[in-house]
């Protein structure tokens, strides 16, 4: 199956990019993913389950210890593997 992960990670400060969103960049950008969008106020990734089910877990994890008080996420199904 191939998957799509959208997440926000909170609190927002408007003022300067909070420690747990740079973790969350760094997370997906080093991820085994096929593709990855940051931005500042939504995020997406797309790769098969296994990817993203581990990104999403090194996510969780990362950015909870890097003050992360909120962590929304969606994953849709967009295809089969291969696609």
């Amino acid at each position: 199956m191939r998957l799509r992960l959208e997440f926000t990670t909170e609190p927002f400060d408007l003022d300067e990019v909070p420690r747990h969103a740079v973790v969350a960049r760094d997370v997906m950008r080093t991820a085994d993913l096929d593709a990855v969008d940051v931005g500042p106020f939504g995020n997406t990734a797309e790769g098969s389950t296994d990817q993203v089910v581990a990104a999403v877990s090194d996510l969780l994890r990362r950015t909870l210890d890097a003050g992360a008080t909120r962590i929304s996420l969606q994953v849709n199904v967009i295809g089969e593997a291969g696609q």
